[in-house]
């Protein structure tokens, strides 16, 4: 039988799934990731790794999911800023959740998550390339891959 935290930690990843979901289907269809769906997230997500830490006494998930907020949303900042058409605002605030969630779960996961992102975004494009389906500059959502790089992360850690 699981413990009270064991049912708590299912039950968030079950939500992070559906929004996740939502995100990824928003995301490909319209190239956005809604703040009022990722804002709210994070900040619930925020609360409740606070609580873990007052709840379990460990502080150790606590820091590394504020570490990877800012490690992993830092990077996406700084690509935004390096190439605007590049990477959206909505990419860089995912990034941000995404690295909250990482870095919670520890640091194999905040890379496989966050290194996944790049590569399968990358396998796609030049699939659709090898198809003919696109060129350089075809605009490809980011988000997806960003979310399902981040499955992975926690899949793999």
């Amino acid at each position: 039988m699981m413990d009270i935290r064991s049912l708590l930690v299912v039950a968030v990843h079950l939500v992070l799934v559906g929004i996740g979901c939502r995100l990824l289907v928003i995301d490909i269809r319209t190239h956005r990731l809604p703040d009022r769906i990722v804002l709210p997230t994070l900040a619930a997500l925020l609360v409740l790794v606070a609580v873990d830490a007052l709840v379990t006494g460990d502080r150790a998930p606590l820091l590394r999911a504020g570490c990877g907020l800012l490690i992993l949303g830092g990077f996406y900042g700084a690509l935004r800023l390096i190439s605007r058409e590049g990477m959206g605002g909505g990419d860089v605030k995912l990034g941000a959740l995404l690295g909250l969630v990482l870095g919670w779960h520890g640091w194999q996961a905040l890379a496989v998550g966050a290194a996944s992102a790049f590569v399968l975004a990358a396998l796609y494009a030049v699939t659709l390339m090898l198809l003919d389906r696109a060129d350089g500059s075809t605009r490809i959502a980011f988000g997806p891959w960003m979310i399902v790089g981040a499955v992975l992360g926690i899949l793999l850690r």
